[in-house]
C-alpha cells in the first residue's frame, strides 16, 4: 500500500490503521445493540466515553507513547478517519445551532404571556452570569497561586518574533458595543450568539406588539415560526441519539493526537485546572441547592450533556442538547433554557473565559518570577470577566480570553510563555468546556427559579426527558 492511492487519498495506507477501523466500528456496533432495557440513553453514553479512553490510550502503547503521535503514520491515518464519525457528529449539531437560537428566541416571544417580563429575564441573566464567572476567575487565581503554577512547572516557553498573536484588551464600551450586530448575516457567519439573540429578540418583540392590531397580517408569521420550531426540535433529537457512537472516536483522538510527554510537561498546570473545574461544580452544587434545587438530581440529569461537552470540546455545539436538557429534563421554561442557554454559549463561559485565563495570569506572572498581589488579583477578576461577555463558545477561542486576560493585567508581552500549555490545549479544553456548558445550565437554573417559573415536578421526575430521546429512537 506504499502508493499515492493509498497513502495520499484513501488515507489507509498501513495494516494498523485497517485494525483500528474494525475495532471502532465492532465497538460502534455493540454500543447501539446494548439493551435499552439495561442502558438508557445517559449509561450508553457513560460506556462510550470509558471505551473512547481505552481505546485512544490503545493507539498511543501501540504507537509507544511517542514525543509526537502525529509522526505515526497509523495514527495520523486513523485519527483522521475517526474524525469523519466524530467531527461530523459535531458538525450535525452545529448545523442546528443558527436556526435554533433564532427560531427558540422569537418563539418564545411571541408565545410570551401579556403579563411576561422580558426585561426580568435580560437583568437577572446579566447579573448571576457575572457574578458566576467572577467567582470561577477568583477560584482559577486562589488555586494558582496556593498551587505554585508556573513555578518549577519544568515548562519552557522560547519568545520569537511573530508566532502566536496576543489580542489587546478592549474597554468596555467597545466590548458591549460589539456584541450589538451590525449585520445579522454577518453574525451568523461569525457564531456571534449574542448578537443573533439580540436581532431575535427585537424581530420577535416586533411580531408581538404587531399581533395586537394585524394578528389577520401576521399570523402565517406566526404558524411559520411555530412549525419550525418543532421540526428543528424533532431535527436535535434525531441527531442526540447518535451521540454514544461519537464519543467514543472523539475521546479516542484527544487521548490519540497528544504525547504524554508533552502533557507531563505542564502536569501541575493540567492537576490546578480539572481541581479548579471541580471545585467550580462544587460551587454550582451549592448554588442549586441555596436555590431550593436537589443538586443530585440535576446532577443525574446533565450526565450526559457533560460527557458531551468534555469530549467535543464546544460550547455552541452543545446548545441543542443543553436547551434539550433544560426544558425536557429539569423543568425549566422554554424561554429561560432559550435565553440563558444561548447567551452563555458566548457570555460568562466559566471555563473558557474564566478558571483559563485567571491560571494563564499566574502561570506567566510565575514563570516570570513575580507575584501575584492583590492589586494583580482585582484586576484580573475585573478584567476576565467583563471580557467574558464577547468570547466565543467554540474550540480554541480560550486562547484568545487567554490573550485578553494576560493584556489587561499588563502581562502582554509574556504571551509566549503560554506555549507550553497551548501544545497540549485539547486535553484542557475537555474540562474547560465541560464547565461551560454546565455553569450555562446552572444560570438558567437559577434564573428561572428566581422568576418562579421553573416546574418543579419536571425537575424531580428521574424519567422525565428519557422518553423523548427514546421516542426519535
Amino acid at each position: 500500500m506504499n502508493n499515492v492511492f493509498f497513502q495520499q487519498f484513501l488515507m489507509i495506507s498501513d495494516i494498523k490503521t485497517i485494525i483500528f477501523l474494525v475495532i471502532l466500528f465492532a465497538i460502534i456496533t455493540v454500543i447501539n445493540r446494548l439493551p435499552k432495557q439495561k442502558f438508557n440513553f445517559s449509561a450508553k453514553v457513560m460506556v462510550a466515553t470509558v471505551i473512547g479512553l481505552i481505546l485512544g490510550l490503545g493507539i498511543q502503547f501501540i504507537a509507544g507513547f511517542p514525543n509526537d503521535p502525529m509522526q505515526f503514520t497509523f495514527v495520523r491515518e486513523t485519527t483522521l478517519w475517526y474524525s469523519l464519525l466524530g467531527g461530523g457528529f459535531i458538525s450535525l449539531i452545529r448545523m442546528l445551532v443558527i436556526p435554533l437560537v433564532m427560531v427558540s428566541i422569537i418563539h418564545v416571544i411571541i408565545n410570551m404571556k401579556e403579563d411576561a417580563n422580558l426585561g426580568d429575564l435580560v437583568k437577572r441573566t446579566l447579573t448571576i452570569t457575572l457574578a458566576m464567572v467572577a467567582i470561577s476567575v477568583a477560584v482559577g487565581l486562589t488555586l494558582g497561586v496556593l498551587f505554585n503554577v508556573g513555578k518549577a512547572d519544568g515548562a519552557t516557553a522560547i519568545v520569537t518574533e511573530g508566532g502566536r498573536q496576543i489580542r489587546e484588551v478592549k474597554n468596555i464600551v467597545d466590548t458591549l458595543k460589539a456584541l450589538i450586530p451590525s449585520n445579522p448575516v454577518e453574525a451568523m457567519v461569525n457564531l456571534n450568539i449574542v448578537g443573533l439573540v439580540i436581532f431575535s429578540a427585537i424581530v420577535g418583540v416586533a411580531a408581538k406588539r404587531m399581533s395586537k392590531k394585524y394578528m389577520a397580517i401576521v399570523k402565517p408569521f406566526f404558524d411559520l415560526i411555530n412549525a419550525m420550531q418543532k421540526i428543528i426540535v424533532s431535527m436535535a433529537m434525531s441527531i442526540i441519539k447518535w451521540m454514544p457512537a461519537a464519543v467514543v472516536p472523539l475521546l479516542a483522538n484527544t487521548i490519540a493526537q497528544k504525547g504524554v510527554h508533552a502533557i507531563a510537561e505542564v502536569g501541575k498546570f493540567i492537576v490546578v485546572l480539572y481541581l479548579s473545574v471541580a471545585i467550580m461544580f462544587i460551587i454550582q452544587m451549592i448554588a442549586v441547592a441555596i436555590f431550593g434545587m436537589n443538586p443530585m438530581t440535576y446532577v443525574k440529569k446533565c450526565t450526559s450533556l457533560l460527557i458531551l461537552a468534555f469530549t467535543s470540546r464546544s460550547s455552541v455545539g452543545c446548545l441543542p442538547v443543553t436547551i434539550s436538557t433544560l426544558t425536557n429534563k429539569l423543568g425549566v421554561t422554554e424561554s429561560t433554557a432559550s435565553f440563558v442557554g444561548s447567551f452563555g454559549t458566548t457570555a460568562g463561559m466559566q471555563g473558557c473565559a474564566g478558571v483559563f485565563p485567571a491560571l494563564t495570569i499566574v502561570f506567566v506572572t510565575h514563570m516570570s518570577g513575580n507575584s501575584v498581589d492583590m492589586t494583580l488579583f482585582a484586576m484580573a477578576v475585573i478584567v476576565v470577566a467583563i471580557s467574558s461577555l464577547g468570547i466565543a463558545g467554540i474550540p480554541g477561542t480560550a486562547t484568545m480570553a487567554a490573550s485578553v486576560g494576560l493584556s489587561g493585567t499588563g502581562l502582554a508581552a509574556l504571551f509566549p510563555m503560554i506555549n507550553p500549555i497551548l501544545a497540549i490545549d485539547p486535553i484542557i479544553d475537555m474540562p474547560r468546556t465541560m464547565l461551560n456548558v454546565i455553569g450555562s445550565v446552572t444560570n438558567a437554573l437559577m434564573v428561572d427559579k428566581s422568576l418562579g417559573q421553573i416546574d418543579m415536578a419536571v425537575y424531580n421526575d428521574p424519567t422525565a426527558g428519557n422518553e423523548t430521546v427514546a421516542t426519535e429512537e
